[in-house]
């Protein structure tokens, strides 16, 4: 290598605890002022044109594709995708964006009673009223505000993905 050469190289230069923090809080800030779309909820808000059925426990549901499998049997270990909305529309989590389906045991009690009672198979929507959701303790709750509210109705669109 030429002395030329040597001084258009470019040399790692370790960033200071304090340089760091400064550029991860500028990340997080444009993430904050300008959040990426995820493709599925978009398309899952677009085709928000469903009918509910009520079923008698207060969940209500839409079915959008429906399996051809057999339905999953209590106790029986499963994936699924889902994207979790608030009434007003607001994404509160979504397993696509973490690029890994939710996987658990279907009737047990391992995730709120309306999946329990609403997964099937196939694509689904359900609205699940309090009682069935995260009722008067809402979630995600710290120093006085919550990502879900207490006594929220919640919107969930569901994919069934398969046996874990």
């Amino acid at each position: 290598m030429t002395s030329d050469e040597r001084a258009n190289t470019l040399i790692p230069v370790p960033a200071h605890r304090r340089e760091a923090l400064g550029i991860g809080f500028c990340f997080s800030l444009v993430q904050f002022l300008h959040p990426r779309t995820d493709a599925a909820a978009a398309e899952s808000a677009a085709s928000d044109t469903c009918e509910y059925t009520a079923a008698p426990s207060g969940l209500s549901y839409c079915d959008k594709a429906i399996g051809t499998g057999p339905q999953p049997a209590k106790g029986q270990r499963i994936k699924a995708h889902y994207i979790g909305r608030l009434p007003d529309g607001k994404v509160f989590d979504s397993s696509y964006n973490r690029g890994k389906p939710l996987t658990f045991r279907v009737g047990v009690g391992e995730v709120i009673k309306g999946w329990d009672d609403g997964i099937l198979g196939g694509k689904r929507k359900l609205k699940i009223p309090p009682a069935l959701g995260y009722g008067m303790r809402g979630a995600g709750c710290k120093g006085g505000s919550c990502i879900i509210p207490p006594d929220s109705v919640i919107f969930f669109d569901v994919e069934f993905v398969g046996k874990a």
